[in-house]
């Protein structure tokens, strides 16, 4: 199988830009294209009336997204590899699920955690349903910064 489609969904978080590196060397190995999916998390914001807080959260959101996204393009135009970027609001792992299936991605390439606390539980969990859930192959990339623990 040849990956000339491959989605790294990212956070711009440290995890997932190891994620990121490995996503650009398999673009690069199978002259392939790389497309940098950043999924704005509504749950963060959906059970909350769009007062001044909401909307400076969804802002904040929206510009981690671009930065995570732009560090994607940044990476494979190094490594002159193409890149696309997407931004998408939903539920991540749905999103995912629905950009790989509707797009055609030959692999989806991703990183095990997020940021801190709770976000590490739940871009686990992202991983863990991505896995389960894609119909096309998954590569989970544990970068070296976490702890064998």
């Amino acid at each position: 199988m040849s990956f000339k489609k491959i989605l790294v969904p990212t956070d711009g978080s440290e995890f997932t830009k190891y994620a990121v590196e490995k996503a650009i060397e398999l673009a690069k190995l199978s002259e392939g294209k790389v497309t940098a999916l950043f999924v704005l998390d509504k749950s963060v914001y959906a059970s909350s009336p769009m007062d001044t807080a909401v909307i400076n959260v969804y802002d904040t959101l929206e510009k981690e997204g671009k930065h995570a996204t732009n560090y994607v393009v940044e990476k494979a135009g190094e490594a002159g590899v193409e890149i696309e970027e997407k931004h998408i609001e939903g539920v991540p792992a749905r999103i995912i699920l629905q950009e790989a299936e509707e797009g055609g991605y030959d692999i989806i390439v991703m990183g095990t955690l997020g940021r801190t606390g709770i976000s590490k539980l739940l871009m686990g969990s992202v991983a863990e349903k991505i896995v389960q859930n894609a119909k096309c192959p998954v590569m989970v990339a544990k970068s070296p910064a976490i702890s064998k623990e």
